[in-house]
């Protein structure tokens, strides 16, 4: 199947673009702490590219929608990424770097609902076997994470910038490598109606709602774990090793997810990922010190990411049509910048309040109310799951 599809330029666009990932969520906080910020003010910080996440998919997503030129649309944000955040090398006070933040993120997340789009295209419908093609995004990650880790613990994270351009340089290389595909017409296209009826479907809003609460799980996790880490005595090398871990269990994941999208319908494999998070954030706020317990929350990752994002895309290209997918796509990007922006909001004026124990235990409840409200709101689809 995969001699069908351009199985290494679409993966080569995963690997990128989420190498830059593996850049930014380890260590951007360690960054904006090497630079002198409080913890408040890198709660503030990091929120503005997930606040850019609420506002700039939909935009460009319409657009997509509206004009059919998604690949052009990707073309154009990596570009426009890498050249707002080239600004960071002017300055480094709070405003111009807020600046920064919200400029390369307004086009940064133009990028990748469109590209999902453009990936489940040349996939036919073929959507189990989208998780083979995403795992080269997660491969890309464990690169960067171990690469910068051990950069950063014999180096100076002034260096931080210019490794991250270098990556957004990749992103642009690879955006242009990627041919052009449209999703096709369904033929009930026109009894569905628009992106509204279809977004009021039974269970729609409630996976969405769901979605925002997952990412706002995840605030602690992406702000804070390595200065965290740091504080308990690990290594920048052992830390960078740790955030590895967690995307190597999501490759293997991966890997057989289509075994499980088959055995298991989307509501309980979204419910198991948000009841898997829930005890992953209460581990890493309560006994992260003991080296085992943090390596198998480490390894939750598989769930609170892989199975909870494979089944997401899925679930998204299931319930709207052709016309709407970028839209789709796109509120879900929306709602996990949402959730992400006020995840690092919350954590960073509680994390010197509270504590790091009280803020993951904050993320575990929302996670245990998403485990709640999918199960109860999500309804099952009989043709889901095949023998």
């Amino acid at each position: 199947m995969m001699a069908q599809v351009p199985y290494w330029r679409l993966s080569s666009f995963y690997f990128f673009y989420f190498c830059l990932l593996g850049g930014t969520a380890p260590f951007l906080a360690l960054y904006f702490d090497h630079l002198g910020f409080s913890a408040a003010r890198i709660g503030e910080l990091v929120a503005i590219p997930m606040l850019m996440r609420c506002v700039a998919p939909n935009l460009w997503g319409w657009l997509g929608d509206r004009s059919g030129q998604r690949l052009a649309i990707v073309r154009f944000g990596a570009v426009c990424t890498a050249l707002c955040f080239a600004g960071i090398f002017l300055g480094h006070g709070y405003a111009w770097l807020a600046l920064v933040m919200a400029g390369h993120a307004f086009f940064w997340h133009a990028v990748l609902p469109q590209f999902e789009v453009i990936t489940l295209a040349h996939l036919k419908g073929r959507t189990e076997s989208y998780s083979r093609i995403r795992l080269w995004g997660s491969i890309g990650f464990i690169c960067t994470v171990v690469g910068l880790g051990w950069l950063f613990e014999s180096a100076s994270l002034d260096a931080y910038p210019l490794a991250l351009l270098a990556i957004m340089l990749g992103i642009v290389g690879a955006s242009w490598w990627v041919p052009n595909a449209q999703p096709p017409a369904r033929h009930d296209e026109a009894r569905a109606g628009g992106f509204r009826q279809q977004l009021l479907r039974p269970g729609v809003l409630a996976f969405y709602l769901c979605v925002c609460l997952m990412q706002l799980s995840h605030g602690p996790y992406y702000t804070f774990l390595t200065l965290h880490l740091e504080a308990l005595g690990y290594a920048r090398g052992l830390i960078g090793q740790l955030w590895a871990l967690g995307v190597v269990a999501e490759v293997l994941l991966f890997l057989v997810m289509p075994r499980l999208l088959k055995r298991f319908s989307l509501r309980q494999v979204l419910a198991a990922s948000f009841l898997l998070a829930a005890l992953r954030w209460l581990l890493l706020g309560t006994l992260a010190g003991q080296l085992p317990v943090l390596l198998f929350a480490q390894l939750l990752h598989a769930a609170t990411f892989g199975s909870f994002h494979a089944a997401a895309i899925h679930f998204v290209q299931r319930s709207f049509q052709a016309r709407q997918q970028g839209q789709g796509q796109a509120l879900y990007a929306a709602l996990a910048g949402t959730g992400g922006a006020l995840g690092a909001l919350y954590s960073g004026y509680s994390w010197g309040s509270l504590g790091p124990g009280w803020t993951f235990t904050i993320a575990s409840m929302a996670a245990l109310a998403a485990a709640f409200i999918i199960w109860t709101r999500l309804n099952e689809d009989p043709h889901e799951r095949h023998p």
